[in-house]
């Protein structure tokens, strides 16, 4: 008897998980951000080391994986992130909110406040994904994957549409108020959209127990697996140029362009819509032209580099035509190739997380997502502490923005050409898809 797998709808449902965490990730990291650099007048080094603390919490996917190959329920873990998750959220805004008044104190909050949102990502979204990639016939998991996703980036779209509506005039207590609501929603959503799932869906695979191998000795063996490490690489270095970007699209708004705090995040919102938009264009138009195979995926990916850097090296030029330029075309524009990159680098994940060791699929998506959380950590904050050198070599804001926006296009050029080595030695052969070495436990 063939175990029940989720249905589209079952798919649908745990993405909203994505799109609750997708909604407090944004604020923190956007929104908060613009209040430190904008409205206090603070450098922009600290939003980028508090981001960056998120970040490095993550590191911890891979251990969190391990457990998940090893057995165990995922739903409490999920739950139990997204908790913390809301919980840091929340305190981020805190935090914020008491710098103007005690700043060595707030920053502390901060700091606190920030690792806690990144163990609840990391936790809750390690353990989604193995629960969607156990849970999801082998067929179905990279359409899957990019639903997910797709429903996080809606997530960000919602929120910062949404919130931008009520941050205007801002005040301490409105942005406190406004995180505490998003953030306590989107812990509840996560619970109703997660609840009962897992005890009503079985594992697409031969139930076998799992080797107790010692941690470490797991890692070294995925490690040593050739085409596991070089897109491991890849992961990290167009990662880094991706969320280079992250912190100085609405300082950048704010300090060149003059728009509001409201104004700046309506243009987050702009930005993510067209990610959106790039992550629905590759799923509907790829299945026409054979997307699933590594070696589209792969020409797609660099398209979508290609475009990104054009993109960003246009707002390097923007900054010195204020008057005339289309910000929030060039805003779109960016994330519609940032999400043409990225829908096709999540697809090509989830088409070689079953290349290699059998019983280590949880370990290898920790792996990359491992990649992925330093290099938004380590991208995040040389992005802003750029700025600040910057800023100080040209003596002149506007100069300081466009030399590191210069400077992301160039990774994103050097990303492109990474990418082109990705599987290229087994573009060929097929995906090993069967139940047997695709199940995640």
């Amino acid at each position: 008897m063939t175990a029940r797998s989720l249905s589209w709808a079952g798919i649908v449902r745990l993405g909203l998980v994505q799109t609750a965490l997708g909604a407090i990730v944004v604020l923190t990291t956007s929104a908060l951000n613009r209040v430190m650099v904008v409205e206090l007048a603070l450098p922009a080094t600290l939003p980028g080391v508090l981001v960056a603390l998120h970040y490095a919490v993550q590191m911890l996917r891979p251990r969190l994986g391990y457990g998940s190959d090893m057995g165990g329920a995922r739903t409490p873990w999920i739950i139990g992130g997204m908790a913390v998750l809301a919980v840091g959220g929340t305190l981020a805004a805190i935090a914020t909110a008491w710098m103007e008044t005690a700043r060595v104190p707030g920053i502390a909050l901060a700091v606190v406040a920030f690792l806690l949102v990144g163990l609840g990502v990391g936790a809750a979204g390690t353990s989604l994904l193995v629960l969607l990639a156990s849970r999801t016939v082998p067929q179905r998991r990279p359409a899957a994957a990019s639903i997910v996703w797709i429903m996080m980036i809606a997530g960000f779209v919602v929120t910062t549409a949404a919130a931008s509506r009520f941050l205007d005039p801002y005040s301490p207590v409105r942005l406190i108020t406004v995180c505490a609501v998003v953030s306590l929603m989107a812990f509840l959503v996560a619970c109703l959209a997660v609840w009962g799932v897992e005890r009503a869906t079985a594992p697409q695979a031969e139930e076998k127990t799992p080797l107790k191998v010692p941690f470490f000795d797991a890692l070294r063996e995925v490690w040593q697996e050739p085409e596991a490490r070089r897109f491991t690489v890849f992961v990290f270095v167009s990662m880094l140029a991706y969320s280079a970007q992250d912190l100085i699209l609405e300082p950048f708004a704010g300090a060149v362009f003059g728009r509001t705090l409201g104004e700046s995040t309506q243009l987050t919102a702009v930005q993510n819509s067209g990610v959106l938009a790039g992550m629905i264009l590759v799923a509907v138009a790829g299945s026409a032209f054979g997307a699933h195979r590594v070696s589209a995926l792969r020409a797609i990916t660099i398209v979508g580099c290609f475009a990104a850097a054009a993109a960003i090296f246009g707002l390097a030029v923007a900054g010195y035509h204020t008057q005339a330029w289309p910000l929030a075309t060039s805003y779109f524009g960016l994330g519609l190739a940032n999400g043409v990159y990225a829908a096709a680098a999540i697809a090509t994940m989830m088409q070689l997380v079953a290349r290699g060791r059998e019983s280590r699929e949880g370990l290898r998506m920790g792996l990359w997502g491992a990649a992925q959380a330093i290099a938004f950590g380590v991208g995040g904050l040389a992005g802003a502490a750029a700025l600040d050198v910057a800023r100080l070599i040209t003596g002149s804001t506007t100069g300081g923005f466009a030399a590191v926006f210069i400077v992301d296009g160039m990774l994103f050029l050097l990303s492109a050409w990474l990418a082109s080595g990705v599987a290229r030695d087994r573009a060929a052969e097929p995906a090993m898809t069967s139940i047997k070495a695709a199940a995640i436990r």
